[in-house]
C-alpha cells in the first residue's frame, strides 16, 4: 500500500515552447485608446518617459492613506500610462501591500511564496546566481483562470550598475500588427500552461504537485481591458504554449510571432532602480522584463500582486 510519504512524485505533462518570429511594419502609437492626450492630474505630477507607456509620479509618499479621490487619480494614470513609477519610498512591506490592496484582493503563488507574508514574493539574486525570472518577456500568472490585475514591485537593494526592468505596450503591440493578422486572431484562444514559464529554474518534483491546482486554461489571444475597453494583445512566451485549433507548425509560428511583438523597442519603456523605487503596473496590458546584466552584484525586490479578473 502507498502512503502519503512513500507516494510517488507525478510525471509533468508534456509542454512545449513555441519557435521565435517577427513582423516589422509601421509604428502607430497611441497611449489611449482614443489617441487623445489625458487630463492633467492634480494631485501629484507625472513625468513621461515612453510614447505609449511609464511616467514617473512625482510628489506622493505612498506610505500615507490614500484618499477616494487620489486613489481615482492614480487610477486614472495607471490607466493611461500602463506603468507608474515612484523614487526612493522605501515602503515597509506592510505598506507595499496597503497600497496595493487599493486595486483589490491581494494574490498569492504557492509557486512564488515564502514566509509568512504570503502576498509579498521576494527575489533576493545573489552575486553569481543562475538566472530564474529574468531575460523573459512575460505577463504575470496567465496560467490562471484569472490573471493577476496588476502587481507592485520595489527594489530593496540594486546593484551599481545593471538590473534594470523593461515593459512593453500590448495595446501598441496589436495595433502594429497587419491587418490580416488582426483579423486572424480576433476571437481566437490560447493555451496558458505553469510549466514552461517555471521548469527553466525548478525541479520537476517540485512543479507536479501543483498540476492540479493549475492545470492549463484557455484565454482569448486579444483581450478587452476591462477598464479602458481596449484590445490589447494577450500572449506570452513564459506560459503560453499553443493557439487552440491550429495545427502545431501554424500555432507555433504565428504565436512566435505575436510573442515577439513585445521586442519592438517603440513599445517599450525601460527603468533605472534606485533603492527604495516602486513600480506599479497594470499586467492586463503590458509585458514586462527583468534584465539580468549584474552578475557580480546582488539585486533584492519585492512583488505584491493584485487578483484580476477573467481575461474577455
Amino acid at each position: 500500500m502507498t502512503t502519503a510519504d512513500t507516494a510517488p512524485t507525478p510525471a509533468l505533462r508534456p509542454y512545449r515552447v513555441p519557435a521565435d518570429g517577427l513582423y516589422e511594419g509601421p509604428r502607430i502609437l497611441r497611449r489611449t485608446p482614443d489617441g487623445r492626450p489625458g487630463r492633467p492630474y492634480e494631485l501629484f505630477e507625472t513625468v513621461p518617459l515612453g510614447a505609449t507607456l511609464g511616467a514617473e509620479v512625482r510628489g506622493l509618499d505612498l506610505s500615507r492613506p490614500l484618499s477616494a479621490v487620489l486613489r481615482a487619480e492614480l487610477n486614472r494614470a495607471l490607466l493611461e500610462w500602463k506603468v507608474l513609477f515612484f523614487r526612493e519610498q522605501h515602503l515597509t512591506s506592510a505598506a507595499q501591500r496597503r497600497f496595493a490592496a487599493h486595486w483589490g484582493e491581494l494574490e498569492t503563488n504557492p509557486l512564488l511564496a515564502r514566509g509568512d507574508a504570503k502576498e509579498v514574493v521576494r527575489f533576493d539574486k545573489a552575486a553569481g546566481g543562475a538566472p530564474t525570472f529574468e531575460n523573459v518577456w512575460h505577463a504575470d500568472v496567465t496560467f490562471r483562470a484569472r490573471p493577476a490585475m496588476g502587481a507592485v514591485l520595489q527594489l530593496r537593494e540594486v546593484p551599481e550598475a545593471g538590473g534594470d526592468t523593461l515593459w512593453a505596450d500590448m495595446a501598441a503591440a496589436y495595433d502594429n500588427l497587419p491587418p490580416e493578422i488582426r483579423t486572424r486572431i480576433d476571437g481566437a484562444r490560447a493555451v496558458h500552461d505553469y510549466l514552461p514559464g517555471f521548469a527553466r529554474f525548478c525541479p520537476p518534483e517540485q512543479l507536479a504537485p501543483f498540476q492540479a491546482e493549475f492545470p492549463p486554461v484557455e484565454h482569448p489571444v486579444v483581450r478587452r481591458h476591462p477598464e479602458t475597453g481596449r484590445r490589447t494583445l494577450f500572449v506570452n512566451a513564459s506560459f503560453t504554449t499553443r493557439i487552440t485549433g491550429l495545427p502545431e507548425a501554424e500555432s507555433d509560428h504565428l504565436l512566435g510571432l505575436l510573442c515577439r511583438q513585445a521586442h519592438v523597442p517603440e513599445f517599450q519603456v525601460r527603468w533605472r532602480w534606485r533603492a527604495g523605487d516602486v513600480a506599479f503596473w497594470d499586467n492586463r496590458a503590458t509585458q514586462h522584463y527583468a534584465a539580468f546584466d549584474y552578475v557580480s552584484r546582488r539585486r533584492v525586490a519585492e512583488r505584491v500582486a493584485i487578483a484580476g479578473d477573467r481575461p474577455h
